[in-house]
């Protein structure tokens, strides 16, 4: 029987250059679209894994235990390489709640899992503060390997006389991936995980079992038609003309899909199409795009932590060169040896990635359950020899980098029956405890009983009335007050503080790398709309807003990131260390002590 992919196809690697091109440039801050290029990917995967798993059982020599073995060969070398790099990055350069998350990524890209703990951490994949993460990209690797892990297991259950029903079941899974993509509203799940995206790997294995038996006529029509299809899917690409990413998806798939199918006819045979796509500049860029995949973003993210904030055009391509030459570097001294069975043997194959899997997840989960407190950090009061005792261990309430803001939580109890200090009840969640910490490190913390809640986890809500019918002045955090709220917990506004938000731009990373002197004056702008969204509150709230952001930003709307001995305002940007909660305490004496009546 011919095959598709018996053959090699260079145009297929012109696609994978098309893709791989879109994704950098999206990284890089200069395509908007670009992500996209990762469904591309996943519809090349699926095309020529399924042609090469397809014809060996149709040979009758499918191996589940060979198919295995050739994307442990194709993957894990350079994946176990590239996070080494991140790690001993990291441990150079990175603080320790950064460090901390890279070890988390390092540990579940290994296992696979790395769209997993992107869904649990970073939901939206389009946040600022994604691209100060080296290994963020690997989500698409979670999804492809766990594609692999079952997909291989249809082809043994199948094989044989039953060989008839693999195109059928293929077909029926990936309606129901694509039901269920077309119908879910929970945009991240649908981002991130495989049942939600099975039918765009699957959508490539039908074609290439279907064409392989039923090819395209080589004719003028099916070029024109082949040309339009990558016309648009650039156009797609490179232009914002439609703003639904359901459909942006659907509508890459399904070009990709053509295309493979179309250029199947035509990679030879047409002039133009060969020319776009097989010449030799997106040939190259096609073999060595696992590698360009691998490396961008984790140059990219650390350029950014301790290089410049914002890459511009000339740096873009500083930054692109190194990625290209370290792409090629890695292709040939890397992926190309695990990948040659003559150059690498089975046994030390297994060997290398055995030992290196266990070592480099081994020191990433000890630096993890440090906190990634491996060296002093004077910035943030932090030395090895005075780090918590207690580790981390995947619970969230522990972590010793949010402890302090957590510690806030034993106050989440109704006020005493026989204390005489003025009751202070503050209502929020994490940016909430930020406001109870001021209060506890101010002057008068002694004069002054303070209570916490999380109206959003409120257990009772006869208790909860009554602790804020008790409450002397009810400071607000977050989750500031609406006509639902104040008639649901009957609210007096006459004793609300709204406290405003704040920001403390990007990542500390590229201040923590810097040589400052001057931390009296240096600031940092805030990230994208929070000078708007303060502005806004103050102007909602009036003479019960405390404004956090007037007290530490200048004329031009830049923030102060540190105290004026040098210590962070906070270790993650958005949540205040001691020291910031020590800091705001001393700006806001006055004002706090005037509005509860404190001399």
């Amino acid at each position: 029987m011919a095959s598709l992919n018996k053959i090699y196809r260079t145009d297929i690697d012109g696609l994978r250059a098309v893709a791989v091109i879109s994704v950098i440039l999206f990284h890089l801050g200069f395509l908007s679209n670009g992500y996209l290029g990762v469904d591309i990917f996943f519809v090349i995967s699926g095309y020529l894994i399924t042609g090469i798993v397809y014809n060996e059982v149709v040979e009758e020599k499918f191996s589940v235990v060979k198919f295995y073995e050739r994307r442990l060969r194709r993957i894990f070398p350079l994946v176990l390489f590239t996070c080494l790099a991140a790690l001993i990055l990291g441990l150079v350069f990175m603080l320790p709640d950064d460090l901390e998350n890279l070890c988390q990524s390092i540990i579940a890209t290994n296992f696979s899992a790395n769209n997993i703990l992107m869904y649990i951490t970073s939901a939206d994949y389009w946040a600022v503060k994604n691209d100060y993460k080296p290994l963020m990209h690997t989500w698409s690797l979670g999804i492809e390997e766990q594609f692999y892990l079952l997909y291989p297991f249809i082809f043994f259950v199948l094989k044989g006389n039953r060989k008839k029903y693999i195109l059928g079941i293929l077909i029926l899974l990936s309606i129901v991936s694509l039901v269920l993509f077309i119908v879910s509203s929970n945009v991240p799940a649908k981002f991130y995980f495989l049942h939600f995206r099975f039918f765009e790997l699957a959508v490539g294995g039908i074609c290439a079992i279907y064409f392989t038996t039923n090819p395209i006529s080589n004719n003028a029509k099916t070029q024109y038609i082949l040309l339009t299809c990558l016309a648009l899917t650039i156009l797609l690409l490179y232009t914002n003309f439609i703003s639904s990413n359901t459909v942006k998806v659907l509508i890459t798939t399904f070009l990709s899909a053509a295309i493979l199918v179309l250029g199947g006819s035509q990679y030879q045979s047409s002039r133009l199409y060969s020319v776009i796509m097989s010449n030799t500049v997106m040939s190259t860029i096609g073999k060595i795009s696992f590698s360009l995949y691998m490396w961008h973003q984790l140059v990219f993210a650390f350029a950014r932590y301790f290089l410049v904030e914002e890459i511009s055009l000339p740096f873009a391509i500083i930054l692109s060169l190194a990625v290209v030459i370290l792409s090629f570097l890695s292709y040939y001294t890397i992926e190309n040896p695990f990948r040659n069975r003559k150059m690498m043997k089975t046994k030390p194959l297994l060997i290398i990635i055995g030992v290196s899997f266990i070592l480099i997840n081994g020191a990433a989960f000890y630096v993890y359950s440090v906190g990634g407190i491996v060296k002093d950090v004077p910035q943030l009061g932090l030395t090895v020899s005075n780090r918590p005792s207690q580790m981390n261990l995947f619970d969230s309430k522990s972590n010793i980098n949010i402890q302090y803001n957590e510690d806030v939580r034993a106050l989440d109890k109704p006020f005493s029956e026989t204390s005489n200090k003025i009751k202070v009840l503050v209502l929020g969640n994490s940016f909430g405890r930020d406001v109870a910490n001021i209060l506890l490190e101010s002057s008068f913390k002694n004069d002054i009983e303070v209570r916490y809640a999380d109206l959003t986890m409120v257990e009772s809500q006869t208790e909860m009335v009554t602790r804020i019918s008790k409450a002397d002045y009810i400071f607000f955090g977050s989750t500031y007050p609406n006509e639902k709220m104040i008639d649901q917990y009957k609210l007096d506004l006459r004793k609300a503080i709204i406290v405003g938000t704040k920001d403390f731009g990007n990542s500390n990373g590229i201040h923590y790398n810097k040589a400052i002197e001057d931390y009296h004056n240096y600031r940092t702008p805030m990230k994208k709309g929070y000078f708007e969204k303060n502005k806004t509150y103050k102007e909602k709230w009036g003479a019960n807003y405390i404004d956090l952001v007037a007290l530490i930003a200048d004329s031009t709307g830049k923030v102060l990131v540190f105290t004026p001995e040098g210590k962070f305002l906070s270790q993650d940007t958005a949540h205040l260390t001691k020291h910031g909660a020590v800091f705001f305490a001393q700006l806001l004496e006055t004002r706090l002590k005037n509005i509860l009546g404190l001399k």
